[in-house]
């Protein structure tokens, strides 16, 4: 991966909705070399997909939840277990497996405190083998980003 690599992906992370053109205009590229680096970043797996990201409040959920867990049992089939029981909720945007006090870090855009209620019941009852878990409200976001530096 070289300079106009990553300049492209620093660029497309930041608007992935530009058109070749436009991205082979900021990198000084022909729109085919710039198209032919683009694919070739896709197919090694640099680009995994594009998405749109959405405005969480104006979509129905601006309730962030940060949720530290800790299991009752460890090893790793029981946090792969917990982990695709947690992936399997649309609500949580992101599973983690971590280390230090906690065992899993989940992350979750909610709708309300109604249907944390309901997500709480599901994944942290007795047969989900949670020792215990600490739920953090988000009041204020200092930054929060999708890009990553190339």
């Amino acid at each position: 991966m070289d300079r106009i690599d990553r300049k492209l992906l620093n660029l497309m992370q930041r608007d992935a909705g530009r058109t070749n053109l436009e991205l082979a205009d900021a990198v000084g590229l022909s729109p085919s070399s710039c198209l032919r680096r683009v694919q070739k970043l896709r197919r090694a797996g640099v680009i995994e997909r594009i998405v749109a990201i959405l405005n969480p409040t104006k979509a129905g959920r601006p309730l962030k939840a940060l949720v530290t867990v800790e299991l009752k049992l460890h090893g790793e089939q029981h946090m792969r277990r917990f982990l695709d029981l947690a992936a399997a909720e649309p609500a949580v945007t992101q599973a983690y497996a971590v280390t230090g006090a906690s065992d899993v870090a989940l992350m979750m855009r909610l709708s309300d405190m109604d249907e944390f209620d309901l997500l709480a019941q599901k994944l942290f009852r007795d047969e989900t083998n949670v020792a215990r878990f600490v739920t953090m409200l988000v009041i204020r976001t200092g930054k929060e980003d999708t890009a990553m530096m190339v």
